[in-house]
């Protein structure tokens, strides 16, 4: 079977090193699945702080296609991957095309291999905001309806798609074990909604693991476990928009007297920052840093008194390192996270955000429970549910 990933996103590179771990192993010359994967990169993201330092440090062997499309807009940049897209597919006729979470990368893919007639697994299926004003929205959406394969995260994304009409929701949406049956294979012309698990939460335990021997991003920053905030914003409805971007930053201004914030700055973020003429030294009481790798960033997660975010990833990585967040957003996919107060939606409201990050944290520890995503084994099951129906 030959499997071809499109990815082109920092957090579709991170979601695709655990189903590379899993592809290595069904190679192995007792597995009973022959199994080529070919990894075709759109070049959506072109920073090699962004990019490339995450195949090396994962263990994600070179693409076999690099498409350098880059940045631009939606039509466009959607337009030249699905037309650089198609030329590679063409060449390669995999049995299996896997698209990731919510990306133009992941929109191009699912339409190229449609048009193509490949099947599609579309891995972190069913997430929904119901804001059709953020084009992840849309392109969820869309990849969802191209797919055959709809691989969820949660139980909420099976039944959020339960109420779109898919009607083949397997084990009524609860995990399913890791020796997936034989009969997922009986119809194969009506798409597959199946609980797998969070494949995030599978490269977060594998990341951690060299994280915790392997970086030393706290000494180097001088900052001491718990005694820090950790801040992110990437999010176009943020950082494209002036008022919002410097709303967030006077209420960042505001808590770091309470404790420092270690802010690692996305480079559309940093562009923008500089063409709104906020500069860094305002924000004095704010370590502005470069991107950092994976594995820094999730040792900065994990001994991070709180975490400000309007990244979807990290929401979940806060809520697996029992981490209380504050989500810059107004909804998130990830309404699991909300249930006990681990996480609080303020949007960019100035006020709403100073308040929850000053709010002391009364969690109790198992109030936190990764059970919501999984047992880090996802992409053994996406690989074992998919030897069965292609």
């Amino acid at each position: 079977m030959k499997i071809a990933s499109l990815v082109g996103a920092r957090p579709q590179f991170i979601k695709l090193a655990p189903l590379i771990k899993a592809s290595q192993r069904q190679k192995h010359p007792n597995s009973k699945i022959a199994l080529e994967h070919k990894i075709i990169h759109t070049g959506q993201h072109y920073d090699y702080k962004m990019d490339k330092v995450f195949f090396d440090e994962l263990g994600i062997p070179e693409p076999d296609y690099t498409l350098e499309v880059g940045s631009g807009s939606h039509g466009w940049q959607t337009g030249e991957m699905m037309k650089k897209a198609e030329e590679a597919l063409v060449k390669e006729k995999p049995d299996l095309v896997i698209v990731y979470g919510d990306t133009n990368s992941t929109l191009a893919g699912a339409l190229a291999s449609s048009k193509l007639g490949i099947p599609i697994a579309h891995v972190e299926s069913g997430l929904r905001s119901y804001n059709r004003n953020m084009s992840e929205e849309v392109n969820r959406i869309l990849a969802d309806r191209s797919s055959d394969f709809l691989f969820c995260p949660t139980e909420n994304a099976c039944e959020n798609l339960g109420k779109e009409g898919f009607s083949n929701v397997a084990n009524n949406g609860k995990l399913i074990d890791l020796s997936p049956s034989e009969s997922f294979s009986a119809d194969k012309s009506t798409p597959l909604v199946i609980n797998v698990g969070d494949i995030m939460y599978d490269a977060a335990l594998l990341g951690l693991k060299i994280a915790e021997t392997g970086s030393n991003i706290l000494e180097r920053l001088k900052l001491e476990p718990k005694k820090y905030y950790l801040a992110t914003v990437h999010r176009a409805e943020n950082s494209d928009d002036k008022k919002k971007l410097k709303s967030i930053l006077d209420a960042f201004t505001e808590i770091s007297i309470e404790k420092p914030i270690i802010f690692p700055v996305h480079p559309r973020t940093k562009k923008n920052l500089e063409a709104f003429h906020l500069a860094p030294s305002v924000f004095n009481q704010i370590q502005i840093i470069e991107p950092v790798s994976y594995f820094d960033m999730l040792i900065l997660e994990k001994y991070a008194t709180k975490i400000l975010t309007d990244s979807g990833g990290m929401q979940k990585e806060a809520y697996f390192f029992k981490v209380p967040c504050v989500t810059l957003r107004d909804e998130t996919e990830w309404v699991e996270t909300l249930e006990k107060g681990n996480n609080v939606l303020t949007g960019a409201d100035k006020n709403k955000i100073i308040q929850a990050g000053f709010q002391s944290s009364t969690l109790e520890h198992d109030s936190f429970s990764s059970t919501f995503y999984g047992d880090g084994q996802a992409a053994d099951r996406i690989l074992g549910v998919t030897s069965y129906r292609i």
